[in-house]
C-alpha cells in the first residue's frame, strides 16, 4: 500500500444497526478491487475485518478494525464498528479518527435502533454522512419505501443522488446565491451544483442514499465512487483544537502531531496503537513526545493494516492512519507530538457504565492474575471500568451492557488463562442512630501481675458530622493522656456496627466521667473500655440502617414514558421532575435506593428497545423501611453465625 496524500484519502466510518451488512460489504469491496478473490462471510468467520477469535466463535464484531481500500488513486480507510450497542465506546473511538461515516440500513429490516443511534452519533460528532441501503436482493424488499421512511425519519436532507429535482432544492439551501436562482428559474452550472453538493454534504444539510447488494457485488462500485467524489478529503478537515485552546491545521507540512484512538492487544506483536495523523509526517525513527505521560516514545515499527495484515509503511502525512507496534507509554485517546510545541487534543469521550456485576476469581489466590489481565484488557476496551469498593471489599466490571461484560469475562478466560464468576452485588450500606443513650464501659482483668483496667461513661447522640468526638472530663477522673485512645477506640468500632456490620456514621460521642487504676490503667484498656461503651451505646440509641440512594437522569422516546415511569414506582423510586428534549423525547430525572438498580440498564433497554439511556450517580443516604431492615440485618447474622 503506497503512501496518499491528504487530497487522495477518504477516512470513512461504517454505522449501523447489528447484522446490517457492514463487514460485508467491505468484503464486497475489496474484491471489487482485486484484494481478495473470493467473498469471505461472517458465518464462515473468514472476514477481513472480523479476524479476532472472539469475533470469529461470536460471528459479530466486537472491535472496530480498518480495512483501506484503494479505488481509482484514492486510498478509503474504512473504520469498520460493531453494531452492537454494548460496543458503542468503539464506535467512539472511530468517530475521533474519520471526516465522515456511511450508515448501512438492512433493505429487509429497515429503520432499526442501530440506524437511529448511528444518525445521533453522527449528529454528536458533527460527521457528514450517506446512507447506503444494503441485501436489496432479499425477498419481498421494498427499496423505494424504505428510502421514503429515511425521508419521513430523518428529514429532507436525505436524497438520492438520482433526484436532480431534491438535490437542487437541497443545494440551493447551502448558499443564499443559488438559493436566489433556484427560485429564479435559472438551472445551476456543472460547477455550481457539484460545488453545492459536496458543501452541503460536509455541512450535513445534504445526506445522499445509495443502494447495494454486496453479495452479488452490484452497486457497490457506485458506492465508493460515492465515497471518493463526495465525501470530504482528509486534507480538507477544519482544524484541530487542543485541550489549551489552540489549534492545528490538517497541514502536511506542519509540526508532526499523531493521535491514538484505539489500542489493539496482539498476541504477537504486543500492544499496537491506531494512529491518526493530525498534522506533518510521521516517519519510522521519529521520536516524539507523549503530553500525559510526559515522556518521549520512539516510532520504531508503523505499518499499514487491512483487518489483521500489516503493509509496509515507512511514512505518512497528515490525514492518514497508521498502526504503531510497542510505543511504550501509549494509551487510547494519547497525543503525540513534537517536544518544542507538545500538543494535547482531548481523550475519547467513551460512555460511563451503566451496568455493574461483581467479579471474583474462580480459584483462591487468582486475584492478582484478574486485576493483571483486567487492566491489559482496559487499555484496549477503555470504556469498560474496573473498580473495588473499599466497604464491601467486591470488585466490580463495570460497562454498557451483559454482552460487553461477556465478552471481557471470556477474553480473561482466553488470553490470560483466568476465570471469574459473577457473585452478588452487596450494598454498602451505613448504621446510624436516631436516639441519645448514656452508658458506661468497663474493661477490668486481672490475671497475676499487671492486670488492665479502663472506665468510661459516655453520651451517644446523633451528628451532622460523620464522627464527633468531646470530653466533660472533671476532677481528674481519667487522665488527659488516656483520651486519645478512647477516641480511637470508638473510631475504630465505627468500621462494624451493631445491625448488620455496616460503617457508622453521624454519631456524637462525649466522654463525660470515669475511672482509673494507678498501676492496672493503660492506653489499650481505655481503648477496649471504649468499645464496650460503643457497643452498647449504638443498640440503645435507636440506630437504624441507611441506604445509598441514587439520582439517574432517563433520556427516553416519548412513547415509553408511562412505562418508564411504572417501573421505577416499583423500585421505590421518585420522578422528580421531567424535561422536553430538542430532539424530541424527555429527560425524566428520579431518585431511587440502589439495591433496585442492580439490573436497571437491562431493563430500561428491553423496555425501550434499546432507545432508552441514563446516567446514575450517588445523591445520599436514606433510612431502610423497616421490614427491609429486618431482612438485611437477619441476613448478615446467618452470615455471621455460617
Amino acid at each position: 500500500m503506497k503512501g496518499y496524500t491528504g487530497d487522495t484519502i477518504r477516512n470513512v466510518a461504517l454505522l449501523g444497526h447489528g447484522g446490517c451488512g457492514k463487514t460485508t460489504f467491505l468484503e464486497a469491496a475489496l474484491l471489487a478491487t482485486g484484494v481478495i478473490n473470493r467473498l469471505g462471510k461472517v458465518e464462515d468467520g473468514n472476514t477481513v475485518s472480523d479476524y479476532d477469535k472472539m469475533e470469529i466463535e461470536k460471528g459479530y464484531s466486537i472491535s472496530l478494525s480498518i480495512v483501506p481500500v484503494e479505488y481509482n488513486k484514492v486510498k478509503i480507510n474504512f473504520l469498520d464498528t460493531p453494531g452492537f450497542f454494548d460496543f458503542i465506546g468503539e464506535v467512539d473511538s472511530a468517530m475521533r479518527a474519520v471526516d465522515a461515516a456511511m450508515i448501512l440500513v438492512d433493505a429487509s429490516s429497515g429503520i432499526q435502533v442501530g440506524t437511529e443511534k448511528a444518525w445521533n452519533s453522527c449528529k454528536q460528532y458533527n460527521m457528514p454522512k450517506m446512507f447506503v441501503i444494503t441485501k436489496t436482493d432479499k425477498e419481498n424488499v421494498n427499496v423505494d419505501q424504505t428510502i421514503a421512511d429515511l425521508k419521513n425519519k430523518f428529514g429532507t436532507s436525505v436524497v438520492t443522488l438520482d433526484d436532480r429535482e431534491a438535490l437542487n432544492e437541497a443545494i440551493a439551501e447551502t448558499d443564499e446565491e443559488l438559493m436566489e436562482k433556484y427560485f429564479g428559474g435559472e438551472e445551476f452550472t456543472d460547477e455550481e451544483f457539484s460545488k453545492g453538493l459536496l458543501n452541503g454534504i460536509a455541512e450535513g444539510s445534504i445526506v445522499p442514499v445509495l443502494t447495494c447488494c454486496s453479495l452479488k457485488n452490484e452497486g457497490v462500485t457506485e458506492v465508493l465512487d460515492a465515497a471518493v467524489k463526495y465525501l470530504p478529503k482528509a486534507s480538507s478537515h477544519a482544524p484541530y483544537t487542543t485541550v489549551d485552546g489552540k489549534e492545528i491545521a490538517a497541514d502536511p507540512n506542519g509540526k508532526p502531531v499523531g493521535y491514538v484512538f484505539k489500542t489493539i492487544a496482539d498476541p504477537f506483536l504486543g500492544k499496537i496503537s491506531l494512529v491518526k495523523v493530525i498534522s506533518g509526517k510521521l516517519t519510522n525513527g521519529m521520536e516524539l513526545y507523549n503530553s500525559r505521560a510526559e515522556k518521549s516514545e520512539k516510532i520504531a515499527s508503523m505499518f499499514f493494516m487491512r483487518g489483521k495484515s500489516q503493509g509496509e509503511c515507512p511514512s505518512a502525512e497528515a490525514g492518514d492512519i497508521v498502526a504503531i507496534a510497542k510505543l511504550q507509554f501509549a494509551q487510547t485517546g494519547d497525543t503525540l507530538s513534537d517536544k518544542a510545541t507538545a500538543a494535547e487534543l482531548p481523550r475519547v469521550d467513551f460512555p460511563s457504565p451503566s451496568l455493574y456485576i461483581a467479579v471474583e476469581p474462580k480459584t483462591k489466590g487468582d486475584d492478582e492474575k484478574v486485576g493483571t489481565g483486567l487492566n491489559k484488557l482496559m487499555e484496549e476496551d477503555p470504556s469498560f471500568k474496573l473498580e473495588r469498593n473499599s466497604e464491601t471489599k467486591q470488585t466490580l466490571l463495570g460497562g454498557q451492557g451483559e454482552i460487553q461484560l461477556g465478552i471481557i469475562t471470556a477474553k480473561l478466560k482466553d488470553k490470560f488463562g483466568v476465570e471469574v464468576q459473577t457473585v452478588p452485588q452487596k450494598i454498602a450500606y451505613r448504621e446510624t442512630i436516631k436516639g441519645s443513650s448514656d452508658v458506661q464501659g468497663k474493661h477490668k482483668k486481672q490475671s497475676g501481675g499487671a492486670g488492665q483496667y479502663g472506665d468510661v461513661h459516655i453520651r451517644f447522640s446523633p451528628s451532622q458530622q460523620e464522627f464527633e468526638f468531646s470530653e466533660e472530663l472533671f476532677g481528674g477522673s481519667i487522665p488527659k493522656n488516656y483520651v486519645p485512645a478512647v477516641e480511637k477506640g470508638l473510631l475504630e468500632c465505627m468500621n462494624k456496627g451493631p445491625l448488620a456490620g455496616c460503617k457508622v456514621v453521624n454519631v456524637k460521642a462525649v466522654l463525660y466521667d470515669g475511672s482509673y487504676h494507678d498501676v492496672d490503667s493503660n492506653e489499650m484498656a481505655f481503648k477496649i473500655a471504649a468499645s464496650l461503651a460503643f457497643k452498647k451505646g449504638i443498640v440503645e440509641a435507636k440506630p437504624c440502617l441507611l441506604e445509598p440512594v441514587m439520582h439517574l437522569e432517563i433520556l427516553i422516546p416519548d412513547e415509553y414514558m408511562g412505562d418508564v415511569m411504572g417501573d421505577m414506582n416499583k423500585r421505590r423510586g421518585k420522578i422528580l421532575g421531567m424535561e422536553p428534549q430538542l430532539g424530541g423525547g424527555q429527560k425524566l430525572i428520579a431518585e431511587a435506593p440502589q439495591a433496585e438498580l442492580f439490573d436497571y440498564a437491562i431493563v430500561l433497554r428491553s423496555m425501550t428497545q434499546a432507545r432508552g439511556s441514563f446516567t446514575m450517580a450517588f445523591e445520599r443516604y436514606e433510612e431502610v423501611p423497616a421490614q427491609l431492615a429486618e431482612k438485611i440485618i437477619a441476613a448478615h447474622k446467618e452470615e455471621e453465625e455460617a
